[in-house]
């Protein structure tokens, strides 16, 4: 612990305190805190969980403002000790760094406070990392040079200070970018939401690698919405809310901090990419498409200028092979990329090659990279295709002039995908159509009251009252008035049961399609009445279309989330779905059917014209309101499927749950 606070250059006071020992490497130890001839800021605590109570009491009593516990805190032989702890610092108005953590590194004022070695150089730099786990602190803290890491904090069980302090206090600092967060799970939502929309309005990008699960078993819940979206729905929905970019392992993570540790932005474009050769250009080509990474279209004169540059067998274009042999190739490389960057179609410039340290082609594409970088404001980098090349020296080099080098093409890949999709936004509040009532409604009023699911008829006059289409309709619950709603509805029309209870209609045979006359439903509902019951639901058909489904993810002190997914029966099977918190605008509406993979169908496929989406959207919008007003009252809300087409869209089915009983707050 000594030895590693003094390693950074930390110019404050250290004391150690050890009654067993009169010295600890050449500094002199103190009996007790109380013995100390200052009051301390910090009180590191390097004990067992046996003598933690009374070391942290006496921290207290010290008037110390913060410590750091690296033990677990937890102990049979000690029962309720977290919690004791937890209060005495809460209770003094303590930070704690812990318990079960590796403790953290300010390299901005050379301090490491932790209980293991790490006793290489470390340097100051503007990104900031806070992990949950202490492997994955240790990891990308201690291994790699190129990552500058200004703090990093390994939180470990959060007893009073938690992930969403730690980022407030990172983002309201003028020397971060970026913040890397490697999540278990988020222990005060409210201030997480406070910290993230800081670092939306500072432009620091937020780089999260979620794992875990907190919220509700997907199977327990009645809905399709609660089994597709599992329990990360939220975390995603607060995640696209607020521009964090979500990552999906640690190389990753740790390739997308080192694109934002470097000063520059991509402003607007696409990637403009040059490769050393074919075949590796066509590799990269192939990854891109399946990752979504979209290369910039270059105007003719960029063309012409490439094609002035390169050999006369090669063609102009990007993604661009430029390798036409050994002769000036540096020149090549760094001409060829110059133009591709002065292209105001292209946003960011990425060399893929292999470099590795003493191969002279390596050395020529790292001055070309350098070159290119010194003839514009746009970002550069370079990628490796294979992550294992041994190329520590120049990778550093070339990382400390602002070139950072990813390795791995999928890694370097996904990192420059986030990098130049990222934009800094202010989070605004979207504004209520005007047309829906605020304040307290009926229908809040109605799910406070109920004591089950609404039926599929009060869901759809839900929808309605939110401005919502849905199909003219009429309850039934005798062949009489199954005759009068013939007599009232345009055929051709579905039948569905409205039995107690029964919520998944089609796995029961409770749904029947189509019906073209009158006769018709009068031999289906007597069919169905004789299986299910009297009660049933005739309806208007929905004109064809795209199938899609909406719902609503709510959990018990997090913000409401919206899903909008592909719909119908195979909801459940394709995983088609994207998350935002509600309520929502036109704007993030539409950025969530763009991230669908059913969006293609929206454009217009075979005999089906393109959807209305200015309709589709609006649609989403109102669901996303009618979620937020009814959050609190709500267990689960889904409607499934909204059938859209080029006349709009239209709510066919609904589920509505109310929340328990036993779970509101009377």
């Amino acid at each position: 612990m000594i030895q590693m606070a003094r390693r950074g250059g930390y110019s404050g006071e250290i004391f150690a305190v050890n009654p067993q020992y009169s010295q600890i490497d050449g500094l002199p130890t103190f009996s007790d805190l109380q013995s100390l001839p200052y009051v301390v800021d910090h009180v590191v605590i390097g004990l067992g969980n046996e003598r933690l109570e009374a070391a942290l009491k006496a921290a207290v009593a010290h008037r110390a403002s913060a410590a750091t516990i690296f033990a677990s805190c937890v102990s049979p032989a000690l029962p309720g000790l977290k919690e004791r702890l937890t209060s005495i610092a809460t209770g003094a108005g303590m930070a704690i760094c812990g318990g079960n953590c590796m403790g953290f590194y300010n390299h901005a004022i050379g301090l490491r406070v932790a209980g293991f070695p790490a006793l290489q150089p470390m340097h100051d730099g503007p990104v900031g990392l806070i992990a949950q786990s202490g492997s994955v602190f240790g990891a990308l803290a201690h291994n790699d040079d190129r990552l500058r890491l200004g703090v990093a904090i390994s939180s470990g069980a959060e007893m009073v200070t938690t992930t969403a302090d730690y980022l407030q206090w990172m983002v309201d600092r003028s020397s971060f970018r970026a913040v890397g967060l490697f999540i278990e799970t988020i222990r005060n939502p409210r201030a997480f939401e406070e910290a993230l929309t800081l670092a939306a309005e500072r432009e620091v990008a937020v780089i999260a690698l979620k794992v875990g699960r907190t919220a509700r078993s997907a199977e327990m819940a009645l809905s399709h919405t609660g089994a597709i979206a599992g329990a990360d729905a939220i975390y995603q929905g607060m995640f696209r809310r607020y521009g964090v970019i979500q990552v999906d392992d640690l190389d990753e993570m740790a390739a997308t901090m080192l694109m934002f540790q470097q000063p520059r932005r991509a402003i607007k474009g696409n990637l403009a990419a040059v490769h050393d050769s074919g075949g590796e250009r066509e590799l990269v080509v192939d990854l891109a498409e399946r990752l979504d990474v979209a290369y910039a279209e270059p105007h003719a004169a960029t063309l012409e200028k490439i094609a002035s540059c390169i050999s006369d067998d090669l063609k102009p274009a990007n993604p661009l092979d430029a390798w036409g042999g050994s002769a000036n190739f540096e020149a090549v490389f760094a001409d060829s990329m110059t133009a591709l960057l002065e292209d105001d179609n292209v946003a960011t410039g990425a060399f893929f090659c292999n470099i590795r340290d003493g191969y002279f082609v390596s050395e020529g594409v790292a001055n070309a990279a350098v070159a290119a970088h010194g003839r514009t404001t746009k970002p550069v980098a370079v990628v490796t295709n294979y992550a294992a090349v041994r190329h520590d020296a120049l990778a550093l080099r070339l990382t400390q002039l602002g070139i950072p080098v990813l390795d791995g093409t999928q890694t370097g890949l996904r990192a420059l995908r986030h990098f130049i999709c990222w934009r800094a936004r202010p989070i605004t509040a979207p504004e209520r159509p005007p047309d829906i009532p605020e304040g307290p409604s009926i229908w809040a009023r109605q799910l406070n009251r109920a004591t089950s699911p609404l039926s599929e008829h009060e869901a759809l006059e839900l929808l309605s009252a939110y401005g919502i289409d849905t199909p003219r309709r009429r309850q039934i619950a005798s062949l009489e008035d199954m005759r009068r709603a013939a007599a009232s509805l345009a055929f051709p029309v579905a039948l569905k049961t409205a039995s107690d209870g029964v919520l998944h209609k089609s796995d029961l045979g409770g749904v029947t399609l189509d019906i073209a006359n009158e006769p018709s439903l009068l031999a289906a509902y007597d069919r169905m009445s004789a299986r299910l019951g009297p009660k049933a639901l005739v309806a208007e058909m929905a004109p064809k279309g795209v199938e899609l489904s909406l719902g609503a993810i709510i959990e018990p002190g997090w913000p409401p989330a919206v899903m909008v997914a592909a719909g119908g029966i195979l909801i459940e099977h394709l995983g088609d779905a994207a998350f935002d918190i509600a309520p929502l605008d036109a704007k993030r509406a539409r950025a969530m059917i763009d991230s669908l993979g059913v969006r293609r169908l929206l454009h217009g496929y075979r005999n089906f014209p393109p959807v209305e989406l200015a309709t589709v959207v609006e649609t989403i919008v109102r669901f996303s309101w009618l979620v937020s007003d009814l959050a609190p009252f709500a267990a689960e809300i889904d409607v499934n499927p909204v059938i859209v087409g080029a006349t709009g869209a239209i709510a066919v089915d609904a589920l509505v749950v109310p929340v328990p009983h036993g779970e509101r707050n009377e």
